[in-house]
């Protein structure tokens, strides 16, 4: 089977996809490690056996619906490679808007007092493609900005999820995007780091600090703010806030997203909460977020268009000042944005 050949097969195999050309394209590109120019300037090129089997199954996987990041273990977001598996939410374009705010508000505490080191949490982090691409994007920053550049030392993050394969992910992306396991080093024990023990309280754990030229990363397994005890200047979240109807809904389609990381309306437990608002999870995590904010903090917030006013509200109950909302790229109510 030619690349030409395959292109053919695996259009007109997936007539179910709403892109089955740019499917078949990323799917030869992973397999073949051939980049956009190469493929269409190979088109003769024989796939190997092993590849040509590589292929029809990855194409039949898509055939379920089942995500084209998960089968290449793929996803960019803001410019970045992202390692994603099934564990995590697959990284969403519209998500790019919540790292672009969480930089504005960096940039700002930077002016307003030069030589701070900032303190970032990311809760709900999922594959860390948010926290990650905010400290990428800061070392590009300080690189261009020789002025900043000697005014910043480092970024600490703390990266924060309730699922522990999730956080492996997270550590991985930190490892692959900020370092290398020979340039990356573990903090000492004087770093405070905790997450959760088996007995469900928080601990002291180096290997789960990681330093970098300009941030230190710590990521914590918690159930929200639980087992975090810091508080912070800037706290980002993209938490589940899809109502459990269309949540379940949204699955039929086998994309095998996890309901974990969609499904708003579930109580601290776990278990559902009687709403189908997608606010069940967010109702605990506002006044959390208020709690666990420096004066002047300021916490981002996505919701998407299903509830980002009654969010709105929420943050205003809670005592939070400023408070807007923030559009998409699609004109649509994507971040609700507060200050303590």
């Amino acid at each position: 089977m030619t690349i030409q050949q395959a292109k053919i097969y695996g259009k007109n195999e997936l007539t179910s996809s709403p892109s089955p050309e740019l499917d078949v394209a990323v799917l030869l590109q992973h397999i073949t490690g051939f980049d956009k120019t190469h493929l269409l300037l190979n088109r003769d090129y024989e796939l190997t056996s092993e590849q040509e089997g590589d292929f029809q199954s990855a194409i039949e996987r898509r055939k379920t619906g089942f995500p084209i990041a998960y089968i290449t273990g793929h996803k960019e977001f803001f410019g970045l490679d992202f390692y994603v598996t099934p564990d995590v939410l697959i990284p969403k374009p519209d998500t790019e808007l919540l790292v672009e705010l969480a930089l504005d508000a960096l940039e700002d505490k930077f002016r307003a007092k030069p030589d701070m080191i900032p303190t970032v949490c990311d809760m709900c982090t999922g594959s860390g493609c948010v926290a990650l691409s905010i400290a990428k994007a800061s070392e590009k920053l300080a690189g261009s900005n020789e002025q900043l550049e000697n005014q910043r030392a480092e970024i600490k993050f703390t990266l924060v999820d309730i699922s522990e394969k999730a956080l492996v992910v997270a550590r991985k992306n930190a490892e692959r995007l900020l370092g290398t396991s020979e340039t990356m080093s573990r903090k000492g024990s004087d770093e405070r780091n905790n997450v959760q023990s088996s007995g469900g309280r928080a601990k002291q754990s180096p290997e789960n600090t990681f330093r970098f030229p300009l941030s230190t990363f710590h990521f914590i397994r918690s159930n929200l703010f639980e087992n975090v005890l810091p508080t912070f200047d800037l706290i980002v979240t993209n938490p589940p806030y899809v109502p459990h109807s269309e949540s379940v809904e949204l699955l039929k389609d086998g994309r095998s997203e996890p309901l974990l990381a969609l499904d708003g309306d579930v109580d601290l437990d776990g278990k559902p909460s009687g709403s189908d608002d997608g606010l069940g999870l967010i109702r605990h995590l506002v006044p959390q977020c208020w709690e666990h904010l420096n004066r002047n903090g300021v916490l981002i917030m996505e919701t998407g268009e299903y509830n980002a006013e009654e969010t709105a509200e929420l943050f205003k109950q809670a005592g939070f000042r400023n408070v807007r909302i923030e559009y998409d790229m699609n004109e649509m109510m994507r971040d609700v944005v507060g200050v303590k």
